[in-house]
């Protein structure tokens, strides 16, 4: 094999391997607003849930065919992060919400969105706040079939910009 068609199909791969490592963190984000969900739910310890969560469900299934398997790293970054900064992310939200419709009156499974995304704000600087945005948007599609995923557009839109406002660019300096 020339060295030509090896780079070829090694090149070839690298978009693959990008595109399982994207499924794995979209299953991690997942995985990470059902145990936030189960945590409140149940009142269980997250380091219980995320056990749980590791062990029987990172893995993506339709018609029992695997689809993607969860990040475990970002997983627990997220559930770790969102239990850590909830006090912070849950006076974000709060303060977003119009104060007639605090977050405790919020879907469940919306509450354990917000803090999710919240976390990787937070947490995951590398991570653009579009990326989060979207992947998060694409979860409560999963969940909702009517007007949520438009208002947690926006609600996790502000939190972006609160939570990761972004830098002034320093002045310019003459030479």
């Amino acid at each position: 094999m020339s060295d030509e068609t090896a780079q070829a199909e090694a090149g070839s791969d690298a978009p693959r391997r990008q595109d399982v490592s994207r499924r794995a963190r979209s299953v991690a984000r997942l995985n990470g607003v059902q145990a936030l969900y189960q945590m409140e739910m149940t009142g269980a310890a997250w380091r219980s849930i995320a056990s749980e969560f590791q062990t029987h469900r990172a893995v993506q299934e339709i018609d029992d065919e695997e689809i993607a398997r969860a990040d475990r790293k970002h997983f627990r970054k997220v559930l770790e992060g969102a239990v850590e900064q909830q006090t912070r992310i849950d006076r974000t939200v709060d303060g977003v919400l119009k104060s007639d419709w605090p977050l405790k009156r919020i879907d469940p499974t919306l509450r354990a969105l917000f803090r999710a995304a919240g976390s990787e704000f937070l947490t995951m600087p590398k991570v653009p706040p579009k990326v989060v945005i979207n992947e998060y948007i694409e979860i409560a599609k999963a969940f909702f079939e009517g007007e949520e995923a438009r208002f947690a557009n926006g609600v996790l839109d502000a939190m972006a910009r609160e939570l990761r406002p972004v830098a002034a660019p320093e002045p310019s300096v003459p030479e």
